[in-house]
């Protein structure tokens, strides 16, 4: 069984410098002690903040600055990008007409990181 996830969870990038803060907003109306998140919260900026500085050399900025530094991995700050919502997300939760987030939901970004939820804000929900 997993674990609810609302706004305020701690997530991670393998290639980001920094963790993050995932970003809930109150549209669904399903509320907690913040926004419970669903696997449509995946938005850059608005809901997945930067992480900091990027390494992955799939993020065509690190690609760029490593060439340019004759093959020394050179970081860029993160600008994530994803092409598909959380997955798994809750098959039998729905929060707003979609999948609630678990704790063990990820986010794939473009660049090659698996985004992960190292702290769910709310630990006393658990989600079938």
């Amino acid at each position: 069984m997993g674990m609810c996830v609302c706004g305020n969870s701690m997530i991670q990038c393998p290639f980001g410098a920094a963790p993050g803060v995932l970003t809930v907003l109150p549209a669904c109306k399903v509320m907690s002690s913040t926004p419970i998140a669903t696997i449509m919260d995946n938005k850059p900026f608005v809901n997945i903040p930067s992480f900091g500085m990027c390494s992955s050399l799939a993020n065509p900025q690190v690609a760029a600055a490593t060439a340019a530094a004759l093959g020394v991995l050179t970081p860029m700050p993160c600008v994530p990008v994803f092409a598909a919502p959380w997955t798994p997300g809750s098959p039998t939760v729905l929060v707003g007409g979609y999948p609630a987030l678990n704790n063990s939901s990820t986010l794939v970004c473009n660049w090659g990181g698996v985004i992960q939820i190292t702290t769910p804000s709310v630990m006393t929900v658990q989600i079938p």
